[in-house]
């Protein structure tokens, strides 16, 4: 595949991450937020169809790193492996996601056992969803599309390294507030976090449709990949800036 069609296949991947991600979280709401719901008269159709969309961020979260593995692997193979070990471990935190909630469907579903017995088993599951949000998006995602993406596209020149500075400056933050939620320093889900997520997300949003619409540009990693590409050839100093680390 040559890496014009890498990159807008990596954006779209991006972009689903997007429209996937989100609307899961407004579904899970009811379950998330009604203590009685394992007890109650539940949304569960709507909860089933979050977990679904979850499903399909789970296959565009590991995608876009094997996607974008050939071409990155020629700035760094050690961190573009990096890169695709830290997309498969915020998705398992996101699949035992899945799993809590399912579980609370499931056991409202069979209406077996008591109140006092269902209600603890209910609230504990959820506290589980939250802590592997916390730890997968609300960590995991700035080590590996804020730190190691947005450096290998820094020093690659894929993107505008403008753009890339913004991965720079969001991984951290995210890694920052996901350790002070669980040090108890702020509240998870609270201001403090939300505003910390910000460039993190602008990053993702804003590489997603730079990528589907301008695709890559012409870098000296994709030259050494090509031989060339649309007649352009990188000069000595550039190819030299190509790593292998």
């Amino acid at each position: 595949m040559i890496p014009q069609r890498i990159a807008r296949l990596a954006g779209v991947l991006f972009l689903v991450t997007f429209v996937t991600s989100i609307p899961a979280l407004l579904l899970y709401d009811p379950v998330l937020n009604d203590a009685r719901y394992i007890i109650g008269r539940g949304a569960d159709g709507r909860v089933s169809f979050g977990a679904v969309l979850e499903l399909i961020l789970i296959v565009a979260n590991i995608a876009t790193a094997v996607v974008l593995y050939p071409v990155l692997r020629r700035q760094s193979r050690t961190l573009s492996l990096g890169y695709v070990t830290a997309r498969i471990m915020e998705s398992a935190f996101i699949a035992v996601g899945i799993v809590s909630v399912l579980t609370i469907v499931t056991l409202r579903r069979a209406g077996t056992g008591s109140d006092a017995t269902l209600l603890p088993i209910g609230r504990t599951l959820v506290a589980l969803h939250d802590w592997t949000f916390v730890l997968g998006p609300g960590f995991v995602v700035g080590i590996g599309n804020g730190l190691i993406l947005g450096f290998l596209l820094y020093r690659s020149g894929l993107v505008p390294r403008r753009l890339a500075m913004i991965g720079l400056v969001g991984g951290p933050l995210i890694c920052l507030s996901g350790m002070a939620v669980v040090m108890h320093l702020i509240d998870a889900g609270g201001v403090a976090q939300g505003i910390a997520t910000i460039p993190e997300f602008v990053w993702e949003l804003s590489l997603g449709i730079y990528l589907m619409v301008r695709g890559f540009r012409p870098a000296p990693i994709i030259a050494a990949d090509l031989g060339r590409l649309d007649g352009w050839e990188p000069s000595a100093p550039a190819a030299s800036a190509v790593g292998t680390v």
